[in-house]
């Protein structure tokens, strides 16, 4: 789906990104991502980092984010960034939808 203009829902390869969540690598290109991730209740989003930086907006749901070790309480509208190098991540208190952005896109990912 590199450059491609138009991605449709339907049409994203959900696969499973760990246990209770689900991925969907939407729009991109070589500088920017767009992923959709779906969490059920107590799934986790392991602490980890790269070499990317990454806004996340909570879609729907409540997550405890761990970001470089400050842990705050997220929902609907909340956004959170994640500059490059940054350890991260998550635990999903009420299923949810985080949606993803990353610069430059994650090969890892496709």
């Amino acid at each position: 789906m590199l450059d491609e203009r138009w991605v449709f829902h339907e049409n994203a390869k959900a696969e499973p990104a760990g246990e209770g969540v689900v991925r969907r690598v939407l729009a991109y290109s070589k500088d920017l991502m767009c992923v959709e991730n779906t969490f059920e209740t107590g799934a986790e989003g392991k602490l980890h980092h790269h070499p990317h930086t990454q806004i996340t907006y909570v879609v729907s749901g409540v997550f405890e984010f761990n970001i470089d070790g400050e842990i705050k309480t997220v929902k609907v509208g909340d956004t959170m960034l994640k500059l490059n190098g940054v350890e991260h991540g998550c635990v999903c208190k009420e299923r949810g939808i985080l949606l993803d952005i990353f610069n430059p896109m994650r090969e890892d990912f496709v």
